[in-house]
Order: C-alpha cells, then structure tokens, then sequence
C-alpha cells in the first residue's frame, strides 16, 4: 500500500487518519510528540448531567409508583391444596401492596386438571372465589376455553364456570401473553 496509518490519541478523542501518499508522513521525530489541540464540546462547556440524572431517576420512580404491579398465576393441577395455596398466595401479595399503598393486579389462569378450580360442579374453592372477588376487583379468573371444550367434550354435558371466571382461548397463551407484556408469573 502506498501510505501510512497515523493514530493520535487524546484525553476523550481518538482520530485515526489514512495518509495516502509516503511524502504527507511526518518528517521528524519532534512532530510525533507535539500535544494535540483538539477541542471537543466536552472541553469547551461544561454540562451539567446531575441535574439531568435528578430528572430521569425521579420520574423513573414516579413511572413505578403509578404502574401497577402485575402477578400472572398458573393453576395446572386438580389439586385442593394447590388452589388454596394459590388463592393464599394472591391474597398476599395484594395484601402487601395495598399495605404499601400501591396498585396490584392479578390474573389467575387456569387450565388442564386445573380447571376443575373454576368449574361451577366440581371447584373446592368456589365460595373463596366469590368472596375474594368481591373484595379484589383487581383480581381475573381466567379458564382455558380449549380445557373446557375437552372436558365437554369428554363429559357429554356442558362444563359451566363459576360466574367469576372469564373464558380465553387458551390458558398457556394467556400465560405467555402475560408475561410478554412483564408480567411476574407464579406457579405455586
């Protein structure tokens, strides 16, 4: 190649620049240690970023004071002991957060065997369903619609959901559907 790569380093700048032809290349030793006068905006004015800092963490904290907190729990299992855990650990983390006076909401979900939670025949947990809703209206049921057209399906007769249970088409996309938008999933 008919050139010659000079690299000149500085406090915040480095300039790198191609010299094309042999005759450009510096002549003497003397220029090679000659400081370099380089102005950069951050040498000339001063900025002031805590100011700046001040204003992004404060409304950075605002943004979470007013975003509600948001817990996606997954039932999977027709287990008695599951749903209760379950319910308990919903009525806990609203419990902490109206506590802390912030907002929380949360969705159970519940599918395959877990359904039986939010069947009207068969859920052993219908009256705490009832009356949590009634206390929580920050709180969704939601039952897998592809688990209860199976168990219609199965059963011969129509599977009829406790009044607080909303339908969705399918349990684990509502999960993932959820978490997709940063929802906290929990799955006792």
């Amino acid at each position: 190649m008919n050139g010659s790569l000079s690299v000149f380093a500085g406090l915040t700048v480095i300039a790198l620049a191609f010299v094309p032809s042999a005759r450009a290349q510096i002549s003497n030793s003397a220029q090679l240690n000659a400081p370099l006068n380089v102005s950069t905006p951050e040498k000339s004015a001063k900025i002031d970023t805590s100011a700046k800092t001040r204003t992004s963490r404060k409304s950075s904290a605002d943004a979470e004071k007013k975003q509600p907190h948001r817990l996606a729990v997954q039932v999977d299992v027709n287990d008695p002991a599951i749903m209760n855990l379950a319910l308990n650990n919903v009525n806990n983390a609203a419990q902490y957060y109206k506590e802390l006076g912030q907002e929380v909401e949360i969705e159970l979900v519940a599918f395959g065997p877990g359904l039986h939670m939010l069947r009207d025949d068969t859920s052993p947990v219908k009256a705490r369903i009832k009356s949590m809703s009634e206390i929580m209206p920050q709180l969704t049921f939601s039952a897998c619609g592809n688990t209860r057209e199976n168990m219609t399906r199965a059963e011969a007769k129509d599977v009829a959901l406790v009044p607080e249970a909303k339908l969705v088409k399918a349990g684990v996309a509502r999960l993932m559907e959820l978490q997709e938008r940063g929802w906290s999933y929990l799955r006792p």
